[in-house]
């Protein structure tokens, strides 16, 4: 099993959702500020008459765990939906995931899922 990770800009959260819905049993969305290579936002102060480059990004990091076969197949998706072209896009991170209990069901490993 894997667990994968992606952050991506807060505007593609619905479309990262709609690609992978089918695809995966469940999964987790939060919603946060980064920085990473994108560029910062600019924003209106003073009135209008000024402006600032904010600190950070908004940003959603989607998170699932799957079994090792569904990897590409996700990591594909993910990225499909997420991509701009610009910097920023996001990353995806794929990590082993050792054991799962649902916590309901009792069940252990892939049959959590």
């Amino acid at each position: 099993m894997k667990r994968i990770e992606a952050t991506v800009h807060i505007d593609k959260t619905g479309a990262v959702s709609d690609a992978i819905k089918d695809i995966v049993g469940g999964f987790t969305i939060l919603e946060g500020n980064g920085r990473g290579s994108g560029e910062r936002q600019k924003i209106r102060a003073g009135r209008g008459t000024g402006t600032f480059i904010a600190e950070f990004n908004k940003v959603a990091t989607v998170s699932t765990i799957v079994n090792d076969s569904d990897v590409d197949k996700i990591v594909t998706a993910i990225g499909d939906a997420a991509f701009s072209g610009n910097p920023g896009d996001g990353i995806i991170v794929i990590s082993p995931v050792d054991d799962v209990v649902n916590i309901a069901s009792k069940k252990r490993g892939s049959e959590a899922l």
